[in-house]
């Protein structure tokens, strides 16, 4: 495995980016890892690895650079009312959609310079926040993003500029999308409004539901994880990108 950190250029400055691929059949397709609102962490770097094991040149960017290098949170960011939490939503909030999807732009100009990175079309997945970012980049880039998923992404229907439930007519890639049973951020009804969105739209892919887990159920350091939602997980995006990518 070869690891890396670089500095991707985007409009509004320089993105701290995780990159890891195989040391050897490269070039190998890349995929975008978007992180949860919890941050990069080595926790997110050990599941970006696990993508670099089976073939993809993965990359991790802090979404958060624009508030600093530093924008890395400890532990107790998971608990609400710690100041870690706070220091955090202060930054969260403050995001919309447009932005990150210059960031993917970015991304994608990157990747179409770096020899072990595959040309042509890339993949895009986000969990939490960033499941909507990940959707809403496949109709952004419908010509390079050839599949994107979203697991147990945040609010996918909103009035938020460029909200994923607006453009799933333009995507021309195959979605996923795993939603959790539990998740007041993304409600049963909302999911089921989203299915028939999704139908209406023709647009290639899956919404599942995954019975009787929580919020961040993928996650190993979760409190709500779930090993074999988990490992569903993997296999789903794995056969995903395996259909999509190569």
């Amino acid at each position: 495995m070869i690891e890396k950190t670089r500095d991707i250029r985007t409009k509004d400055g320089e993105m701290e980016t995780f990159i890891c691929h195989p040391e050897r059949n490269g070039p190998s397709p890349a995929v975008f890892f978007l992180m949860d609102a919890y941050g990069v962490r080595d926790e997110l770097k050990d599941m970006a690895r696990r993508l670099g094991t089976v073939g993809y040149y993965v990359l991790l960017p802090n979404l958060y650079y624009r508030a600093g290098r530093d924008t890395i949170y400890g532990p107790e960011v998971q608990q609400e009312g710690s100041a870690e939490h706070a220091r955090m939503r202060t930054i969260r909030t403050k995001m919309t959609i447009p932005p990150v999807m210059d960031d993917i732009g970015a991304m994608l100009a990157f990747v179409e310079q770096d020899k072990e990175a595959e040309r042509g079309t890339v993949g895009c997945h986000g969990y939490c926040m960033s499941g909507p970012y990940a959707l809403a980049a496949a109709a952004r880039y419908p010509d390079r993003i050839a599949a994107a998923a979203s697991f147990y992404g945040t609010w996918l229907i909103s009035e938020a500029e460029e909200s994923p439930h607006l453009s799933l007519g333009k995507v021309k890639g195959e979605l996923y999308i795993a939603c959790a049973e539990h998740d007041k951020l993304a409600p049963l009804p909302m999911v089921e409004e989203l299915r028939t969105l999704f139908s209406r739209a023709g647009t290639a892919g899956e919404i599942e539901l995954c019975p009787g887990v929580q919020h961040g159920f993928a996650f190993p350091q979760r409190w709500c994880y779930d090993k074999s939602a988990a490992e569903r997980h993997w296999e789903r995006l794995i056969a995903l990108y395996r259909r999509r990518l190569g």
